[in-house]
């Protein structure tokens, strides 16, 4: 589902290069839940966003769904990625005008999906907010605005979920929860789930935990 094939990833720092990942070669089968790790810096999120597309690799090979997305242009990434890739972030990035129904059902409008609403109204059930989807998200906890991200990274049914920190901005309780939820729809609809997290507490619950240190990857265990 999720293959990298020696990336590395360089940006200018000042007046030197600054290598990010350094020759990260990585294979994610079809419904796995991987949980990467490691210090501040050691290229988790970049790597979480190369995976999307959300940037390019300065070398090396990245296929999502055999897609090779590392050859692909724009307008083909913005494809893969409504398409194939629900993403759920630490800061939650919701639109705030709209409301927590609208911010899920945006996604499959843009998609011309059909029963949409009807869908909409299912995934906020999932998530535990049947009540509260004419509010807006200034109106809601940050737990709440996290599960509308979640009910809204699954609303094209993805093949792939990608999680940067989900539960970095929340108490133990709602982390727990958020993570509870995630691994709930996750099973359900049997997803690729990619988590980056800095709990241990969560990464040991994934089938496969990644580790990274200084841009390499120096741990990789599957239970």
């Amino acid at each position: 589902m999720i293959e990298l094939k020696n990336i590395t990833k360089t940006v200018r720092s000042g007046t030197e290069d600054l290598t990010i990942l350094n020759d990260v070669s990585i294979d994610i089968p079809d419904g796995q839940f991987v949980a990467i790790t490691g210090a501040s810096g050691s290229g988790k999120s970049t790597l979480l966003g190369l995976i999307a597309g959300l940037d390019a690799p300065s070398s090396g090979q990245i296929f999502i769904d055999d897609d090779e997305i590392t050859a692909t242009g724009e307008d083909g990434l913005a494809r893969i990625r409504s398409e194939k890739i629900g993403f759920v972030f630490q800061s939650f990035h919701l639109i705030p005008s709209l409301t927590a129904y609208e911010n899920v059902l945006i996604p499959m409008e843009i998609l011309g999906l059909d029963g949409v609403a009807a869908r909409a109204d299912k995934l906020l059930n999932a998530v535990d907010l049947t009540n509260r989807g004419h509010h807006y998200p200034a109106e809601l906890s940050g737990g709440e605005q996290q599960r509308v991200a979640i009910a809204r990274a699954f609303a094209n049914s993805p093949k792939i979920l990608l999680a940067d920190e989900p539960t970095g901005n929340l108490d133990s309780k709602n982390g727990q929860h958020i993570f509870d939820l995630m691994t709930q729809l996750h099973a359900q609809n049997k997803v690729t789930l990619v988590l980056v997290t800095h709990d241990p507490v969560l990464a040991a619950q994934a089938q496969r935990q990644i580790v990274l240190t200084d841009g390499r990857v120096s741990s990789d265990e599957t239970k």
